[in-house]
């Protein structure tokens, strides 16, 4: 991928991070389920751009309330990425990146490219 293409993506996923937060497709109960588990180190961000659940077996609420959020961020990188001409999987990993990444908190848990759980 040439650095305009990049640039591009990086751009398109900076936009999408301005209604990121709370949006995605969450109710607010399922948001304050998932920002509770975040605290408590069950869930946490991804470095594909998703939430995982560290601690499984979760809760069928949580469960559910992860997968909807999910849900919601692949229909938003696909269409960042069809605006920018690249991958949904590119977009979902430059969000990561540009945005989420900076928004743990410490004491929270991510898992790395390597496909790692680190403790913020």
């Amino acid at each position: 991928m040439t650095f305009n293409k990049l640039f591009v993506v990086g751009a398109a996923v900076m936009a999408l991070g301005i209604a990121a937060g709370a949006a995605f497709g969450q109710t607010s109960e399922q948001k304050a389920l998932i920002d509770a588990a975040k605290a408590q180190g069950v869930v946490g961000e991804q470095a594909d751009g998703y939430l995982g659940i560290r601690t499984p077996p979760a809760p069928a609420p949580l469960a559910a309330a992860v997968s909807d959020t999910n849900d919601a961020r692949r229909q938003a990188y696909g269409e960042r990425a069809r605006a920018a001409g690249t991958s949904t999987e590119v977009a979902a990993a430059r969000m990561f990146e540009l945005q989420l990444l900076s928004r743990i908190p410490s004491g929270q848990w991510y898992r790395n490219a390597a496909g790692q759980w680190v403790q913020r």
